[in-house]
């Protein structure tokens, strides 16, 4: 697998407003846009994007609904790796044994993900955004 970059790190948050007054009030942070409950930056060093993901807001895009399957452990962070071919990343994490939440699909936002949770519990996508490669070919 040829993971090129940490393209998201997001905390999966039970309470969207006590979670973004730590992160903006305690440790100075500041979110530049949202979506719903949902607030992130693309400009924090050291990842592409950084967002406080609501819960329910994590478990529609894993399961199409809002509730989090009382089954599959609730994972305290997500974070997303970029890789060249989703499908085949996909493909090889299903070879070494790992179960996927969902397989490579296209998200909303055109950014393509097939998520499954980490040994630790922290949601994994490994995935492909556009909107980051567009970034940096204009500024190449």
């Amino acid at each position: 697998m040829d993971v090129q970059f940490v393209a998201s790190v997001a905390p999966i948050v039970r309470d969207a407003k006590a979670a973004s007054v730590f992160y903006t009030d305690a440790l100075g942070l500041s979110f530049e846009g949202s979506d719903g409950d949902y607030v992130y930056t693309q400009k924090l060093d050291g990842t592409k994007h950084f967002g406080l993901w609501p819960l329910s807001e994590a478990a529609t895009a894993c399961f199409g609904t809002t509730e989090w399957p009382s089954e599959i452990p609730v994972p305290q962070a997500s974070i997303e790796f970029e890789v060249a071919d989703v499908a085949a990343a996909a493909d090889e994490l299903k070879a070494k044994g790992y179960r996927l939440i969902h397989e490579a699909r296209t998200e909303p936002w055109t950014q393509v993900t097939a998520r499954l949770l980490s040994p630790e519990g922290l949601l994994v996508a490994v995935c492909s955004t556009p909107q980051f490669h567009e970034r940096s070919d204009a500024t190449s």
